[in-house]
């Protein structure tokens, strides 16, 4: 049997090379959708208090139903598809759905509490082809706030960092009325040193929009985004989040209903998950000029929005229609030295696949993008 670092490795550089295409597929198409998040499962086995996503007695979305979503959005050409709850390892038939987005070379990302896991299932997940697992942990000890907490889970971090062939992000909520702030910081660290990664968001209302966070709260979000390990990531790189926590709105176009959909456990069409109701269209019936005209539409909610995904999508559009305006707010100058901060890698893909706006491409310019679409198997 293939010792676990190589099997590892192998599945990073093929995931890398998947999330490559689909960031240039993104950069190269307008339409088409780049997240959905799909509900399998309503109910969760935990009653966290900031939570309004979940219910106590939900049964999961039939299997054959799941697979038509899956089929369907795919055939909207989304290139992501995040499987979310409630609790999704409630589901019975996960692994099923998570081989079915694998079989049309989506990406395919999990959201869980992660009390359910067991080696067992991680190793089923492995099978399946799990691209990323995200897990929620607010504090060390339960209380009436949350009861995603490190005690509990820390077992299941061990067995994931043994086990688990997929990239493990522990995700932290700040701000959601807990007992000690702080303990975020040393969920950072013990996910450090088990080789996941680590990041914190603000608790938000339902509508998605920013709640008011204390001081101590908001410096505990500025060390963890200090402490974040990639240079290349958006935890560190949101000056929409800067604005919301200095009260300032951001002024930017939502493309919620079209490049980012949310599928609820009745198979509609939303927004996001915190705005339910808006188009709620049925999937079955969705079609690309759906996609266009909502994507198109103005959303009230967007100044104190803080749901990251639809950022970032709306990022990869502002970089395709105004790079240097887009690379500029992402990474500005360096306060002190005034030089660039931008990441080769997103140079290099900004060069390809989006181009300087208003200037025709230099033949060798041309020419690697041949390559390179070839190389990503893009027509």
């Amino acid at each position: 049997m293939m010792p676990m670092p190589v099997r590892r490795a192998l599945r990073r550089w093929n995931r890398l090379y998947r999330e490559t295409r689909l960031v240039a597929l993104s950069l190269r198409e307008k339409d088409h959708p780049v997240f959905a998040h799909v509900v399998v499962t309503r109910r969760c086995n935990l009653d966290c208090a900031y939570c309004s996503e979940y219910d106590t007695h939900s049964k999961p979305v039939p299997i054959e139903e799941l697979l038509r979503r899956i089929d369907k959005l795919a055939a909207l050409g989304t290139t992501t598809i995040t499987i979310t709850g409630g609790e999704t390892l409630l589901h019975p038939d996960l692994e099923q759905a998570i081989a079915r987005i694998r079989s049309y070379k989506m990406i395919c990302v999990m959201i869980t509490n992660g009390y359910l896991l067991s080696v067992d299932r991680i190793k089923s997940l492995n099978r399946a082809g799990l691209d990323r697992m995200q897990i929620s942990i607010d504090n060390i000890e339960p209380d009436d706030v949350s009861k995603k907490s490190l005690r509990i889970l820390d077992l299941r971090l061990r067995w994931l960092a043994e086990h688990a062939e997929f990239p493990v992000h522990i995700h932290s909520v700040v701000g959601a009325g807990t007992t000690r702030p702080d303990d975020v910081l040393i969920i950072q660290k013990r996910a450090k040193e088990l080789g996941h990664l680590s990041t914190a968001g603000i608790v938000h209302d339902e509508t998605g929009k920013i709640m008011a966070i204390d001081a101590e709260s908001r410096r505990v979000l500025k060390e963890v985004e200090d402490n974040t390990r990639s240079a290349f990531s958006f935890a560190r790189h949101n000056p929409w989040r800067k604005k919301l926590l200095a009260g300032q709105p951001n002024d930017w176009h939502c493309p919620a209903g079209g490049r980012h959909l949310y599928i609820c456990e009745y198979g509609l069409v939303h927004y996001c998950m915190a705005q339910r109701g808006y188009p709620a269209i049925p999937l079955d019936q969705y079609t690309i000029e759906d996609c266009v005209r909502e994507a198109k539409k103005p959303k009230p909610c967007a100044p104190y929005c803080t749901v990251f995904c639809v950022h970032r999508i709306a990022w990869v559009d502002q970089l395709r229609e105004n790079p240097n305006q887009a690379l500029v707010q992402l990474f500005p100058p360096d306060e002190n030295t005034g030089a660039s901060t931008i990441p080769a890698p997103v140079r290099v893909l900004q060069s390809l696949f989006s181009g300087s706006a208003g200037k025709t491409p230099s033949p060798t310019t041309v020419a690697f993008r041949k390559a390179a679409m070839r190389l990503l198997k893009i027509s």
